[in-house]
């Protein structure tokens, strides 16, 4: 059984920081890219950060560069989001997702249950 458990996320006061945590199982972790996305209230997902297989390569977000920071553990299956001089903008659910592609555009991913991130003062 596959499964994403997203653990870290809560109220924070804007300029401070969280760390979010996603634990994986049933699936060869090493073998998928992760990343973190997010869904405020009322907007579309959004794509915050990107990790490829082995951690050799991040991709971010123009809204989060060079505040957040993905990587990961493949002998933990544990991927992470270090979330840095938060902003309110920055209020959503959180998401890890796993994503593999098989062949072409044919692929194959899952996504956690999500964690709240509230930025407020």
């Amino acid at each position: 059984q596959v499964t994403l458990v997203e653990s870290g996320g809560g109220l924070v006061q804007p300029g401070g920081s969280l760390r979010l945590s996603c634990a994986a199982s049933g699936f060869i972790f090493s073998t998928y890219r992760m990343r973190w996305y997010r869904q405020a209230p009322g907007k579309a997902r959004e794509l915050v950060a990107n990790i490829d297989s082995t951690g050799g390569s991040t991709n971010y977000g123009d809204s989060v560069k060079g505040r957040f920071t993905i990587s990961r553990d493949n002998a933990k299956n544990m991927v992470y989001l270090q979330m840095n001089s938060l902003k309110p903008e920055d209020t959503a659910v959180y998401y890890c997702n796993a994503l593999q592609y098989i062949t072409g555009p044919y692929y194959v991913d899952y996504w956690g249950q999500g964690t709240q991130v509230t930025v407020s003062s």
